[in-house]
């Protein structure tokens, strides 16, 4: 397993960097040939990803204030709706054959949920899973049910790639702008609105990095 960090990074060119990585591995498998798998880290400056079956009018906003808010907007090829990624918040790309860790696409999700309900559990945040929804939420099956990780996959040929996105010290008004991952009645929130201070991303990394290795 190789671990890479690409810093703060547009999401376009994560996104070609990572399926350049995604179509090596499934051409690797296909020929009998040796290939590396990858959890990369990273962060995005303001941006908006639509899923394949997402909604387009889940997103709020138009072109025009999508400018004003210093935003771009994806339809990408992964799972899931729409969803935001920005400065502060914690991104994850495994970019792997699920065969070679003896899981399915299922059982590949709960171990991301469950490496950042570690995670958060690090800090003193309880979380959980709501039924139906992927991601990690806290006060789950309360009006007070709020999403702190959005996850979205896409799986070809038993190789993954997209992944999570941990809501760390993101500035979580860019969420007012869509419905996120297609819902109206539930919120979001992120590690620090929970404990009432920021925490520094490079420790965060370091401990969903950790918890990754021991799950997968």
């Amino acid at each position: 397993m190789k671990i890479e960090n690409w810093g703060h990074v547009p999401y376009s060119e994560a996104w070609e960097r990572q399926t350049e990585i995604f179509n090596s591995i499934i051409k690797a498998r296909s020929e009998g040939m040796p290939y590396e798998n990858r959890i990369i880290f990273c962060t995005h400056p303001h941006v908006y990803t639509i899923g394949k079956h997402g909604k387009q009018e889940n997103m709020l906003i138009g072109d025009e204030m999508l400018s004003r808010i210093g935003a771009e907007a994806f339809r990408i090829d992964r799972g899931g709706d729409i969803t935001y990624h920005g400065p502060g918040q914690l991104v994850c790309y495994p970019i792997l054959c699920l065969e070679d860790f003896n899981l399915g696409l299922k059982g590949y999700l709960h171990q991301l949920e469950e490496a950042v309900i570690r995670t958060c559990g690090h800090y003193g945040i309880k979380s959980g899973r709501v039924d139906g929804a992927t991601g990690v939420w806290l006060d789950c099956g309360t009006p007070r049910e709020r999403k702190i990780c959005a996850m979205g996959v896409r799986s070809s040929h038993f190789v993954t790639m997209h992944g999570l996105a941990l809501n760390v010290n993101t500035d979580l008004k860019y969420f007012s702008y869509i419905n996120p991952c297609g819902f109206i009645d539930k919120g979001v929130t992120s590690i620090a609105r929970e404990i009432g201070r920021e925490v520094d991303m490079d420790e965060v990394t370091e401990i969903l990095k950790n918890n990754l290795l021991m799950l997968l």
